[in-house]
């Protein structure tokens, strides 16, 4: 059977696709971004199809609504293509070209999407949150940084407090008060924004009875709990505990090169991953952090136990993000109950 391998150069307006068969480019379109026309495309395409796109903010929308027109549709991570992108001339229309020809190659590593509506929607209202979170942090440095320029110091019981903040404004010089009365407008639109998007989060994670259960471990919390919930979409996705690791950006990996004088290769060094999901990455390292603050817990206790083994704190506090991770992914795949037993459960280290 004849394999046409497409490659497609995505643009919101304009999309360029090239058609690879037999290690020739055999056609080539360039159509509107809707899918209309990507369908209208598929079908003067005949035979056997398989089409790479690279991640981006449509890739999901697209995925999910022409998955069925192609035999495969791939997503594939743009930083593994840029060295072979950026060498020689780039145009939409040589990346189309060259995206078919690593496609057929099979130089493409696959980004994961969902397939369920539902989830996509509860991860876009968590992706939101987390959002407005970062903006109402940056409203908030702007109002104290204002104040320092007049020597003021601003509390956060009279930032938060509408009643406070009142009287403490009146106390203040003329200038000051203008200028945090413009700051304070977005400042309370952003807390408006963080409040609405945490009552969806709320709503969404009452939906799925394993976020309850994490909610319960010492340091996640639902929002957390939530977080990871929908980045990881299934328990199911990765075949080990140390892949899980790995895409939370706490999982080593090994870096070699070289041979010593034996003549025997030297011995790798181990170090965290840089391609991570970085907002997985935050919630691993926090709910780790937080659950060696409360103390009194039994991942302290794993963490204690590792310092006075004479684990470097930092490693050992990476070790009980590992641990945490471990735990809740086995939760998730035996929609089980947080068990103690399972911290010091060797098999998930």
């Amino acid at each position: 059977m004849t394999i046409n391998y497409i490659g497609a150069d995505v643009d919101s307006k304009m999309t360029n696709f090239a058609v690879e068969r037999c290690g020739k480019i055999v056609k080539e379109f360039c159509v509107p971004t809707t899918l209309a026309a990507w369908r209208t495309v598929f079908e003067s395409v005949p035979g056997h199809k398989k089409l790479a796109i690279e991640e981006g903010t449509m890739a999901g929308w697209l995925y999910r609504n022409l998955k069925d027109t192609v035999d495969e549709f791939m997503i594939c991570d743009p930083r593994r293509n840029g060295l072979i992108y950026d060498d020689g001339d780039k145009t939409d229309v040589l990346d189309a070209r060259k995206l078919a020809q690593l496609l057929r190659g099979g130089y493409l590593r696959s980004i994961y999407h969902s397939d369920n509506e539902e989830r996509v929607l509860f991860k876009n209202w968590v992706s939101l949150y987390h959002d407005r979170i970062r903006d109402a942090v940056r409203q908030g440095h702007k109002l104290r940084d204002r104040c320092r320029l007049y020597g003021v110091r601003l509390c956060r019981s009279v930032r938060e407090s509408p009643e406070r903040r009142r009287d403490w404004l009146a106390g203040q010089t003329a200038d000051l008060r203008d200028q945090l009365e413009v700051l304070l407008i977005g400042y309370e639109a952003v807390r408006k924004q963080v409040r609405k998007a945490r009552s969806q989060v709320a709503k969404f994670s009452r939906r799925y009875s394993i976020i309850s259960y994490w909610e319960k471990l010492p340091g996640v919390g639902p929002i957390r709990a939530a977080t990871f919930f929908v980045y990881m979409d299934t328990a199911f996705r990765f075949g080990g505990p140390k892949k899980v690791w790995k895409y939370c950006g706490v999982g080593l990996q090994v870096a070699s090169s070289g041979k010593d004088r034996y003549g025997k290769p030297k011995k790798g060094r181990q170090q965290l991953a840089w391609a991570v999901n970085r907002r997985l990455k935050d919630v691993a390292m926090g709910m780790a952090e937080s659950a060696i603050n409360q103390r009194r817990n039994v991942f302290y206790s794993y963490y204690e136990r590792m310092v006075k083994n004479g684990l470097m704190p930092s490693n050992a506090k990476h070790q009980v993000a590992r641990k945490m991770l471990s735990v809740m992914w086995g939760m998730w795949k035996n929609n089980g109950r947080f068990d103690e037993k399972l911290v010091f459960d060797k098999s998930l280290i």
